[in-house]
């Protein structure tokens, strides 16, 4: 297949490069330093437009982290990155003779209000009213504004990512090895989360399967309880202890650290039907399984 990653310069996009690497794999980034890297700003038409056509798949990352300070200046930037990647890539694909096939946009498993007890599906999950929540709204709006009729669009409402490059997973490890590995918060609020390799995996099985449209959570079918999730990290570093972190030290190292709270405190607490019922099998179904992979 010929493959563009859009914004695939980052965690993601590299692990998913690796995945495809006995494909025709092109990524587009600001900061082209390869043969296969091609220059774009996320926003303006270029010569980068050319690499879409005949293109089998198109995969769009882009986004500026939300692993930051939700001041007016990066709440602009986290949207604007975010709709003007899916905009232009709109109106290029709108402009090919042969567009892509498939399109699959980013989306994210935040989209979700906060729940502890129900599980959300794409069919009966609750979508609510916050800054993180309408973002993906918004993001999802833009990707699906305009009918493709050549090309298959999926948004992917992708939990947490957990692979040894991701910045999830090495800040979690990092803190766990300090001795600040204990519960945050309350400690009841859900980790929706999936391990690297069923992630590419997952996207591999859309791509296939023809039948797949539309939104479709991205994430292991076992949610944990952030209380549970820190202990068995701590067994599997083989760490004695764990410091807890209530509420008002985390809004304080937050600030320090620059970034929210919300990314520690928010309870995900997602399925993947439809993933499951399209026939994916996860190879990391479990927390402690995922763990033992990565830290051995």
């Amino acid at each position: 297949m010929k493959i563009i990653i859009a914004g695939g310069s980052g965690f993601l996009g590299k692990a998913l490069e690796n995945h495809f690497q006995n494909h025709e794999v092109w990524i587009l980034t600001r900061n082209p330093k390869r043969p296969n890297e091609i220059l774009w700003d996320a926003k303006t038409l270029g010569d980068w437009t050319d690499s879409l056509e005949k293109a089998d798949v198109l995969i769009n990352m882009t986004g500026k982290s939300v692993d930051c300070r939700y001041n007016d200046i990066n709440r602009a930037e986290i949207l604007r990155s975010r709709i003007d990647s899916t905009n232009v890539l709109q109106r290029v694909i709108d402009n090919c003779k042969n567009p892509p096939k498939t399109w699959l946009n980013s989306s994210s498993a935040t989209i979700y209000i906060h729940a502890e007890t129900q599980l959300m599906t794409e069919a009966n999950g609750i979508i609510g009213d916050d800054f993180s929540m309408n973002i993906c709204k918004s993001w999802e709006k833009a990707f699906f504004a305009s009918p493709t009729s050549h090309t298959r669009k999926v948004a992917l409402r992708t939990a947490i990512v957990l692979g040894r490059e991701g910045e999830a997973f090495h800040k979690l490890k990092t803190i766990t090895r300090l001795g600040l590995g204990g519960q945050q918060g309350n400690g009841r609020q859900k980790m929706s989360w999936i391990h690297v390799e069923d992630f590419c995996r997952a996207v591999e099985f859309i791509i296939r399967d023809e039948n797949i449209n539309g939104a479709i959570n991205i994430s292991a079918p076992n949610p944990i309880d952030n209380q549970s999730f820190m202990k068995i990290l701590r067994d599997k570093l083989k760490v004695p202890f764990g410091l807890p972190s209530p509420t008002f030290l985390l809004e304080i190292g937050t600030l320090f650290l620059q970034t929210e709270t919300e990314l520690l405190l928010k309870s995900r607490n997602v399925y993947p039907e439809r993933l499951l019922n399209s026939g994916f099998r996860f190879r990391f179904e479990s927390v402690d399984e995922a763990l033992k992979e990565l830290v051995e």
